[in-house]
Order: structure tokens, then sequence, then C-alpha cells
């Protein structure tokens, strides 16, 4: 087999939500398995994970997925409805909601009270995406709470801008501004993502929100998730499919940009960007080769990428290369890449076999 393939650890799936528990013993955990579960399968994750209290997605079509595949779990949509359709979907498959701007409020305002949804007002803390601002955040809480169609008491959230950094101070500053907003409002909160599960304990209220740090990846700046105890769930793989000797001052790859310092053996690898392999991967990119790190040399092209085998003289056509997960975290290749980990994990393509260990 030449193929790329990946692997998914649904062991370490739940070891990592198992993790959340540890660091937020007494909220209720919403997983975050937005965008087909962050590349892992959306399906197999919500299955994985059915213990949960909630799941979240960033869209109505996501919420639909998981109800008529027989999830019965809360499911809020992050991204709320947009337009009278949308929300006539919100209603049919009972999904939780977040209300974020005038629009949705009139649209709730002039439903019919047949069937109440469960809303989560969200306040723009700084964020400045979604979200009402403080000053109109009471004004929001307060139509909501004369809505006959809205369960109460409304539920409240926000979302932080820079969690990832422990030293920024943004943070702290969105914690005072969302409890300052909802002094006077009752109903559950909810702002800890995962960077404010693990690095910010005062976010973690009534409920957490963990996304990235399910699929065993850290949300902080200059950490892998080893670090924070959790287990890589995705592992890429693929195989060498040739091997050859090249003469010093020998180019690799399209437009020769790699040239050879020394007489090298070069290997072949069947992945490249249209695996979802970054194509922007700098030279010196790890991946593991039967267990050791050899770098990419070259240019990443679309089905294949060529490494370095000078020095390992026992390697032979057929063997194995994982190119991030067990032994070699995503975020490391993601920063050679000057890209982030979400983006490699989200990027995976349909010509990728996926397999379940």
């Amino acid at each position: 087999m030449s193929a790329a393939y990946v692997t998914i650890d649904l062991a370490a799936l739940k070891h990592n939500a198992e993790k959340v528990k540890e660091y937020a013993p007494d909220a209720k955990i919403m997983a975050v398995i937005k965008a087909n579960g962050y590349g892992h399968g959306v399906l197999r994750v919500a299955k994985a994970l059915e213990g949960v209290d909630a799941f979240a997605v960033a869209r109505v079509n996501e919420g639909i997925c998981l109800r008529q595949a027989g999830f019965g779990q809360r499911i809020l949509v992050l991204e709320g409805f947009v337009g009278q359709v949308e929300f006539d979907q919100i209603i049919q498959y009972d999904l939780d909601v977040v209300i974020y701007a005038q629009e949705q409020l009139a649209i709730l305002e002039g439903a019919p009270a047949e069937q109440e949804i469960h809303v989560w007002l969200k306040c723009d803390t700084g964020m400045n995406r979604l979200g009402f601002k403080p000053k109109e955040f009471d004004m929001a809480y307060q139509r909501l709470s004369r809505c006959h169609n809205v369960k109460q008491p409304v539920s409240l959230m926000t979302h932080f801008s820079c969690a990832d950094d422990v030293n920024d101070l943004m943070t702290g500053q969105q914690i005072n501004t969302f409890l300052e907003s909802i002094k006077e409002c009752g109903g559950e909160c909810s702002l800890a993502n995962s960077a404010g599960i693990l690095a910010w304990p005062p976010s973690i209220s009534d409920w957490v929100r963990p996304g990235i740090m399910l699929y065993g990846v850290s949300p902080l700046l200059n950490r892998i998730g080893v670090d924070e105890g959790l287990k890589p769930v995705m592992s890429l793989v693929s195989h060498l499919i040739s091997i050859k000797d090249i003469e010093q001052g020998e180019s690799v790859g399209y437009g020769a940009t790699w040239v050879s310092p020394k007489k090298s053996r070069i290997g072949v690898v069947s992945i490249g960007y249209a695996d979802g392999y970054p194509r922007y991967a700098e030279e010196g990119t790890p991946v593991l080769l039967n267990g050791k790190r050899v770098p990419l040399v070259g240019r990443v092209s679309m089905d294949m990428m060529t490494i370095d085998l000078t020095g390992q003289s026992e390697v032979k056509v057929g063997d194995k290369v994982i190119l991030w997960g067990k032994g070699l975290a995503v975020e490391e290749v993601a920063c050679c890449a000057q890209t982030i980990s979400y983006v490699l994990l989200c990027g995976i393509t349909a010509r990728v076999e996926i397999k379940e260990i």
C-alpha cells in the first residue's frame, strides 16, 4: 500500500475528554465538533463522545446532520440562524442557538410560541466578531426574556480572542467585561474554550466548550498536546515509495529549490498537498521514518514529497512514514509550515482513507 491514510485513535479522544473533566470538574461539557469534527469525522467523534452534556457545531446543517444520525444531546449552533428558513430548521430539529444580532431578535419576537427554543445570548467582550456589545447586552437580554418562545432563563456566553497567549492581558479583561455585563442577568454561563479551560481558571463556569484539546492538540502558544496531558487523536501516515542516491550539487523537486550539499540519499514519500500536507512546509520539517526523525527537502508537490535519508542505511521501499500524530506533534509541523494545527487537521482531503484504531 502506497497511498496516504489517516488513523483516528478513539481511545485517545476519550482520554482527552476525561482530561477536560479533570481541568473543569464542576462544569458541564459542550464538545465542539464543528468542521467535520476538526477533520476527524463528525459522526465518529460524536459517537465516541456521546457521554458529554452537549455538542457545539458552527452551522445549522451540521446540527441537522447530528439529529438525523440519532444524537439526542443538546446541540448548539454557534453561528446561530440567518433568516427565516434556518430559524424554522432550528425549531424543527430542536437545536440550541446563539443570538448575536438584532435581526435574530426580530425573528424570534415575531414567531409563534408553539415550541420553546433554548438560546445563548452572546456578549461581544472584545473579539469584535459576533455578539452584542456590553452597552447593548442588557437590551437584548430583556427582549429575549420577554419572548414566549424562548426557554427561560436565557443562557449567556462570550468568546476569547487571545486566550492562547497566557501573557496577554486581554483575556482577563474579557472575563471582567463579561461578568460586569451579566451581573443583572440570570441563566447559565459559558466562557471557556480549550485555552480557557487550560490556562484561565476564572473563565470556567457552568459550561465549558472544549474544541482543539479534545483532538490532542494544545491551544496554547509554544506548547504541544502532551504538555497538557493530552494524546494525539489523528496520525497522518504514508510510505516510502522510492530511494535514490544523488551527487553533490544535484537538485531535488520542482523549482530546484534544494541542492544537495554532498552525496546524499533521497526518499520519496507518497503524500502531497492533494492529501492535505502543507505545500509550504519548509526545508527541514521533520517526518518520522521507522520511528526516527528525518528532514523534508525540496518542495512538497501534489502527490509526493522528498526526504533526506542520508545516514539511514536500514530503510527500504515500503517503510512507514508518519507525517504527524503519535511521536510527532502536529503543532510542530504546523509551525514549520507557518500555519496552525487547526488548518492541518481540517485540511485532510477526500482521497485520504480514514481508519479507526
